[in-house]
């Protein structure tokens, strides 16, 4: 018998070879079920009129057809958790890296950007203090209106 955590598991896999097999299903029909595994069949029975055990028979040969790696979900509840235990370490994993080599980014373009900022302050000291103390300017007047009100 096909596992209901499977089903749900790799639903879009699944929903894709169903509509394959049975063109009459349409993506309502299936998006209703969403890895349900009796409204499945009760779906397919009554859109193709197929008896219940051969609806069966089709669906456990799609996850024999998968291979390991939808068989593995289903051999057993601990296992299942260990393999979801890895993938969510090796999410994480990835995703620090991500986080570390973005945060390195940032910092070489704000070191990028200052030691622009001193370049040009450097070579053009009084409109860099202009630009300043119009920016201080324009903020204070935005801020002093809004304080205001």
């Amino acid at each position: 018998m096909v596992n209901q955590q499977v089903l749900k598991g790799h639903w879009d896999e699944i929903k894709g070879k169903l509509r394959a097999h049975w063109a009459a299903l349409s993506d309502d029909d299936l998006e209703q079920c969403s890895g349900n595994l009796q409204q499945i069949v009760g779906v397919i029975q009554s859109k193709t009129g197929e008896s219940r055990d051969k609806i069966e028979n089709y669906l456990e040969e799609i996850v024999a057809e998968s291979g390991g790696d939808m068989d593995a979900t289903s051999s057993s509840p601990r296992e299942y958790v260990r393999q979801a235990a890895t993938t969510v370490q090796q999410t994480a994993r990835e995703a620090g890296e991500r986080a570390q080599h973005a945060a390195q980014q940032v910092r070489e373009s704000m070191r990028e950007g200052y030691a622009e900022a001193e370049q040009i302050v450097r070579q053009r000291p009084i409109e860099s203090l202009a630009v300043c103390f119009g920016a201080g300017l324009i903020a204070g007047v935005i801020v002093g209106l809004t304080l205001r009100r």
